[in-house]
């Protein structure tokens, strides 16, 4: 069984950093793009950045220059670096890996960690 377990979360003021990290673990043969989303109250869920195995990465333009994505691909983790967080930041965040196990190739799932950026 794959589990995505999340770390990272918390309460920070306005312009202050978080770094959330994301550990794959199971029975996993491969994992392509790992990546980050969230969900905002009320609204629906949205990328915030994503990287290919080979390190290539894309961002929702809303967090660009503020926010780095990173991965460890020996140790199955994933990084995201937040700076300069906004209120409109707060959203519960959630890992993403899609990967290959036992079971198939998958999209997996974190069960979030909540950001919340008070202003």
């Amino acid at each position: 069984q794959v589990q995505l377990v999340e770390s990272g979360g918390g309460l920070v003021q306005v312009g202050g950093s978080l770094r959330l990290s994301c550990a794959a673990s199971g029975r996993i043969f491969s994992i392509n793009t790992m990546g980050w989303y969230r969900r905002a109250p009320g609204k629906q869920r949205e990328l915030v950045a994503r990287i290919t195995g080979g390190g290539t990465t894309n961002y929702a333009d809303s967090v660009k220059g503020r926010f780095t994505i990173s991965r460890d691909n020996a140790r199955n983790t994933v990084s995201l670096q937040m700076n300069s967080l906004k209120p409109e930041d707060t959203a519960v965040y959630y890992c993403n890996a899609d990967l290959t196990s036992s079971s198939g190739y998958y999209p997996h799932w974190g069960q979030g960690t909540q950001v919340t950026v008070s202003s």
